[in-house]
């Protein structure tokens, strides 16, 4: 049930598909936001088909579209249009992330959208934003992760740049897309007129979503000259930070860059000669001898298992934790603790559903994982009962609008 959640009563449009938009979608539908999700008829959206390992809808789309309704329109016909606006008209907020200028080639501008609704909040996620000179390159996350600043610091310094293993530049835009529609649900509720067309629209660039969670990388350069690179596993810095291996195969993070923290590691390490060392007292001293503290710690590390290492650290009071697989993670009673795992029976092109965790909802409320309603749906699962319930259309119309007739 949604009724008791924070955004039940709010319906959403979306019109995007890979993984911003439908990011911002299901963080709004976790909370009890009816999400409409719009995708193309036949194929869907492409994520259906990424990382698809067996059947017909990847894991990956079953999480990004998660607690939404599926249906099928076709927007390059003068019904599937009509659709669109009619939903428009029934929805607090429009999420899109198509290249800039494509709804308005297709007359789903932001004009005609306000004539529909003018009280629709527009969010936009595209690579370059809505205005400027790259307004119109087309441009994924890999990108804008690399012109954002990301890419320069991740990796080794002498190999190239590397990534982070998720579309982490798409997440972040899609969390600024949850962001800005529930900002401009305040705004619209909180002002004493109706907020204009331009102030109801929210232009979010995906390698200026990355750019702003670059910390002072600019502020450095700008005040300082400095130039950050590349350094694997470490902080620029901030010292003893690093990945250590231990005995069992299994490693751990351990974070012992604070100046107390620092000397209680040292402890534990069996090393009170650099704790004592008072050209370590400061991170800056630390940063100089990073190497040398690392040297010292793996040694530690290696000598014991992964389990003795955690529990001699958290003794001491050291921040550390294991590096988890999926397989940990799973396994994890703080995870299960917290409902952050859920399980649902999913099609995995097998003779029988199979038995699949999925992650829980951030943030929790009472203490545990607002439940998931249920997993990504099945490509138009919803298009009857929405355009025909919602909408009125009869069967022929949600034929056309659908593509079904083409």
């Amino acid at each position: 049930m949604t009724g008791d959640l924070p955004l039940a009563g709010v319906r959403v449009l979306e019109l995007g598909n890979y993984i911003a938009a439908p990011t911002a979608g299901r963080l709004l539908a976790d909370f009890g936001a009816d999400v409409i999700k719009v995708e193309r008829p036949r194929t869907g959206d492409e994520v259906r088909n990424w990382r698809l390992y067996a059947g017909d809808t990847s894991m990956l789309y079953r999480v990004l579209n998660r607690n939404k309704r599926s249906i099928t329109l076709d927007l390059r016909s003068a019904a599937g249009r009509r659709a669109v606006l009619d939903l428009v008209r029934r929805s607090d907020v429009v999420l899109e992330n198509f290249r800039p200028g494509t709804l308005e080639k297709w007359g789903l501008g932001p004009a005609e959208l306000d004539a529909a609704n003018p009280d629709v909040v527009l969010v936009r996620i595209s690579a370059f934003g809505q205005t400027g000179p790259l307004a119109a390159r087309p441009g994924f996350a890999a990108v804008a992760e690399a012109m954002g600043g990301l890419r320069a610091l991740v990796g080794e310094a002498d190999r190239p740049p590397s990534r982070t293993g998720v579309s982490i530049g798409d997440s972040i835009a899609g969390l600024y897309g949850a962001f800005s529609a529930v900002m401009g649900l305040y705004q619209r509720e909180a002002s004493p007129g109706r907020p204009p067309l331009n102030r109801r629209s929210m232009d979010i660039a995906l390698n200026e979503a990355v750019f702003s969670m670059m910390e002072s990388l600019v502020p450095d350069h700008t005040a300082y000259g400095v130039e950050r690179h590349r350094v694997g596993g470490r902080m620029e810095g901030i010292a003893p930070s690093n990945a250590y291996p231990c005995a069992d195969g299994g490693s751990v993070v351990i974070a012992g860059n604070g100046d107390s923290i620092y000397g209680r590691l040292m402890a534990v390490i069996g090393r009170p000669d650099l704790g004592e060392d008072p050209s370590l007292a400061s991170n800056a001293g630390r940063w100089a001898r990073r190497d040398e503290l690392d040297d010292a710690i793996g040694a530690w590390t290696a000598s014991l298992p992964r389990a003795t290492v955690l529990d001699r650290l958290e003794e001491a009071g050291v921040p550390a934790g294991p590096i988890h697989t999926a397989a940990d993670i799973v396994a994890d009673e703080q995870f299960a603790a917290r409902d952050m795992v859920q399980f649902f029976d999913v099609d995995t092109g097998g003779p029988a559903p199979a038995r699949v965790g999925f992650p829980g909802v951030v943030p929790v409320l009472d203490g545990a994982s607002v439940p998931v309603r249920h997993v990504g749906p099945d490509l138009g699962a919803d298009t009857a009962d929405v355009l025909g319930g919602l909408l009125g259309y009869t069967g022929d119309e949600v034929a056309a609008a659908a593509g079904e007739l083409s």
